[in-house]
């Protein structure tokens, strides 16, 4: 039998022989695009369709079965013969009279289903499902009737455990259906459900997943009492099955999903946000409720929202304003997004103070705005920064020494130093533990805080009144990261001698430990003391007797010194001895000019 058959000839077999029909279905399909095989077909289903109006009810069902099987036959010869890009499947369920289950049924399987080869690997021709989903879009604008049925298949893939299959779907209902306006609230609510079902852990999500076959959808629909915001039923597979406002959050249940499978249920609801960014409300009212899992699943799409959606968007702006409770990890991480790539602009960072200043006492928020604060505008919130964890510290470091291309850094490093010495931690600010790791965090980027950096932070810092409290232990964190400031640093100590360092006790401690390990550099220093405090000096040091003395008798030096010092180290009954030779200070030195490490605790 060849693609010649006439309609006419086909009707009469109709009547004669289902099994027959089949045959005359492929006979048509194996010459389909050079033939007229479309119009054959669509005229046979024409003739069989009008049967089923004409006939009896038994009659009419018994063509309704052969018009299902004539379809189906031409269909899946269609898609075996003809290549994925063809079009001829897409024409045929556009232009059929009806469209049965079954035939719904074949499309869900093209979209959705998987495949698996003699081995049991799993097989997919990304092709087909771009086919399919495509069939889906022309039926849902040409066939208002299986609109909903379509939709649904569309939903089921844009939630589908197989990552290619629900990219290419949420790209469709994203870019394309949800354009559409009778049917976006139905998708807006099947994304809201899938992302409170991940949220919530409710356990609606997994009976919505586990759906059924397209042909029992009325069953469904009939049994479910839950309408979209549209107000009509999504078919197989539903939208319906989640009420929103009846789940219970359970996050603190032993049962979370895991993270692929909070990417598969929340990646539309993110699609959606870039083509209505009122929804990032709802993200940001359920991110404190959200497992730990599932804020990670957020953290992963959030960037690309955002970048979409770029810096001065009205509704984000609104949200940053007055952000709910418990959504300050999400607003942190939008705002650092915002400033990658970029300095903010000015209506997001008045924003963002605004909110420090009113609400939020949490400095973390404007750490990607430091770079865009000038110096009189960081430096009250500096100790509060402190305050922080020492990442974000850090983080804030970045920024405050990055500055912005106008305006340069807010603070130098040597500014850095010093505002992290004028914290007072018995005044309000954060405890001396994060005030030292603040200040060994700058020490770590020798870079950046060079000796000149220090050396100039130093000089600022010995002539305040009270010195800070850290003085002494950053003089010995300066001298262990760069022993060639040794010069430098006895300068200091010698302006603290003539500050009186022993009246400061917390200070004479370090101011000790610091000549301990600067000997012999320290020397002249220790001589410059009085008596009383070079006695007491002695007595905690032993180990500086012997050396010291021996410095100190040379004739250049032993001459310039008080008898009292003298006594104190034992050289006053020798001045009618005859002179011995003494080691020469550059002796002392040239063994080996580095500086000892010793810690100030």
């Amino acid at each position: 039998m060849t693609c010649k058959i006439t309609c006419g000839y086909v009707s009469h077999q109709i009547d004669a022989d289902d099994d027959i029909v089949l045959m005359v279905g492929k006979q048509i399909v194996v010459d389909y695009r050079h033939q007229k095989g479309h119009e054959i077909v669509l005229q046979v289903l024409y003739h069989m369709y009008s049967l089923t109006v004409r006939s009896s009810v038994d009659n009419s069902s018994c063509s309704t079965v052969l018009y299902e099987k004539f379809l189906l036959e031409v269909s899946k010869s269609l898609l075996d013969t003809l290549p994925a890009s063809d079009k001829s499947f897409s024409r045929l369920l556009g232009e059929v009279p009806f469209l049965p289950d079954s035939a719904l049924k074949l499309l869900d399987n093209l979209c959705s289903s998987d495949a698996f080869d003699v081995t049991g690997k799993e097989i997919r021709d990304a092709e087909r499902v771009t086919q399919g989903l495509g069939v889906v879009w022309s039926l849902i604008l040409g066939r208002p009737n299986n609109r909903q049925a379509c939709l649904g298949i569309a939903l089921k893939c844009a939630v589908h455990s197989q990552d290619d299959i629900r990219g290419k779907a949420i790209r469709l209902v994203a870019n394309k259906l949800y354009q559409l306006n009778y049917i976006s609230g139905e998708i807006e609510q099947f994304a809201t459900n899938m992302l409170l079902s991940a949220v919530d852990q409710c356990a609606a999500a997994a009976e919505l997943l586990q759906c059924g076959s397209v042909d029992e959808r009325g069953e469904r629909e009939v049994g479910s009492g839950n309408a979209s915001t549209s107000g009509s039923q999504l078919s197989e597979p539903s939208a319906s099955g989640i009420d929103s406002s009846n789940t219970e959050s359970t996050s603190n249940s032993a049962s979370v999903v895991s993270f692929p499978e909070a990417q598969r249920l929340i990646s539309l609801f993110f699609a959606l946000c870039t083509k209505k960014p009122g929804l990032l409300q709802l993200l940001f009212d359920i991110y404190g409720r959200a497992p730990k899992i599932v804020k990670q699943a957020f953290h992963r799409h959030i960037p690309i929202v955002i970048r979409a959606l770029g810096q001065s968007y009205p509704q984000l702006l609104r949200i940053i304003a007055d952000p709910p409770h418990g959504s300050e990890n999400l607003l942190t991480l939008v705002l650092q997004i915002l400033t990658q790539e970029t300095t903010p602009p000015p209506d997001l960072v008045a924003t963002v103070k605004h909110l420090y200043e009113t609400k939020l006492k949490d400095a973390a928020i404007l750490i990607p705005m430091l770079s865009s604060l000038s110096k009189n505008e960081v430096l009250p919130i500096f100790p509060r920064l402190v305050d922080l964890p020492l990442e974000k510290f850090q983080l804030a470091l970045a920024h405050i020494l990055q500055g912005s291309a106008h305006t340069g850094p807010a603070l130098t490093p040597a500014e850095v130093l010093v505002a992290i010495h004028d914290i007072v931690p018995e005044k309000g600010g954060p405890p001396l533990k994060k005030i030292t790791d603040a200040c060994s965090a700058c020490f770590e980027q020798r870079t950046v805080f060079t000796q000149q950096v220090l050396a100039k932070a130093l000089n600022q810092l010995v002539d305040q009144v009270p010195l800070p409290l850290l003085f002494m232990r950053t003089v010995i964190q300066a001298i262990d990261a760069f022993p060639t400031l040794v010069d430098f640093v006895m300068e200091i100590l010698s302006k603290l001698v003539s500050k009186q360092i022993w009246r400061m006790p917390k200070l004479w401690v370090g101011f000790l430990k610091c000549v301990v390990q600067t000997q012999p550099h320290s020397f002249p220093v220790l001589l410059q003391l009085p008596p009383p405090q070079l006695q007491n000096t002695l007595n905690k040091y032993g180990s500086l007797r012997n050396s010291l003395a021996s410095y100190a008798s040379q004739p250049n030096i032993k001459g310039s010194l008080p008898r009292s010092t003298l006594a104190i180290l034992g050289l006053e009954n020798e001045s009618h001895m005859q002179p011995q030779q003494q080691p020469h200070m550059s002796n002392l030195h040239s063994s080996d000019t580095s500086v000892r490490g010793a810690t100030l605790t």
